[in-house]
């Protein structure tokens, strides 16, 4: 259940910053969904390859190239979803934070 909620608020997320930033662009609310559970399976799967691949610059940078794939993992799911589509790199690094600062909002108030 709780992931289910996570994946809507997600999806919530993703389709406000649509709506804010003019570098995001969302067909619909459903696709936004759709984007959240692609974005997840990302996270999961590429995610942690990537973050292997690149700790000597992640760790130069003090953790910041993290952004950099953050951003990354949107841009894979821009070209895997149809009608969801990011500009630039620093618009998917941009809804990154944010999808961030939610999800760690909502983990808080778990109490977890």
């Amino acid at each position: 259940m709780r992931l289910l909620i996570s994946l809507l608020i997600n999806g919530l997320v993703i389709y406000a910053c649509s709506k804010v930033f003019s570098g995001i662009h969302v067909a619909g609310y459903e696709v936004a969904v759709i984007a959240a559970l692609i974005l997840g399976i990302v996270n999961f799967a590429i995610r942690p390859i990537l973050v292997i691949l690149t700790l000597p610059i992640t760790i130069l940078t003090l953790g910041l190239f993290l952004l950099v794939i953050n951003g990354l993992m949107i841009l894979l799911v821009d070209n895997l979803l149809n009608g969801f589509r990011v500009d630039s790199l620093m618009s998917a690094i941009l809804l990154s934070l944010v999808l961030s600062l939610v999800n760690f909002m909502n983990g808080g108030l778990d109490g977890k």
